[in-house]
């Protein structure tokens, strides 16, 4: 794990090494404090459109799976997070392994809530199909499907 975040660290380097250069070739004054300000908020605002649009799509078909987008980036956050702070304290071991299995563990349970909530889903789907053949004379017409809202309709208002 160490070894890694080295790696990261001397790719960040290599890139803010060149920044820097390409600045002073530029004859531009800034500090390395202006250079964060600009070149994370250019990388910043670049993601927020890419992600306003895959969410937008997304929020069309499911709130789960921008639900599931959002946890995930949190439990990465939170698994290397645990991880560093065992490398700072030397509480632990500081180990790529342990923040997979951490990883791991929530697409476990996420797997299994999917399961729970499909599997009810089609039950439902199964009994209100059974239902309709049975009372087949008041199946609902054209008329009231156009007055119940879209699942876009919900979510792009």
């Amino acid at each position: 794990m160490g070894e890694f975040f080295k790696i990261i660290a001397e790719i960040v380097n290599i890139f803010h090494d060149i920044i820097m250069e390409v600045a002073s070739i530029l004859g531009w004054q800034a500090t390395d404090k202006d250079l964060h300000l600009w070149i994370i908020g250019i990388i910043g605002i670049i993601s927020f459109f890419i992600v306003q649009f895959i969410f937008k799509r997304l929020a069309a078909w499911s709130i789960k799976s921008i639900s599931f987008i959002y946890t995930f980036t949190l439990i990465l956050v939170l698994v290397f997070a645990i991880e560093i702070q065992q490398g700072i304290t030397g509480r632990g071991n500081m180990e790529f392994a342990d923040a997979v299995a951490g990883i791991n563990g929530f697409l476990l349970f996420f797997g299994i809530y999917l399961v729970i909530t499909l599997s009810f889903k089609g039950l439902k789907k199964f009994l209100h199909k059974r239902t309709n053949q049975s009372d087949s004379n008041n199946s609902p017409t054209e008329e009231n499907n156009e007055n119940l809202p879209s699942r876009q309709s919900r979510y792009h208002k």
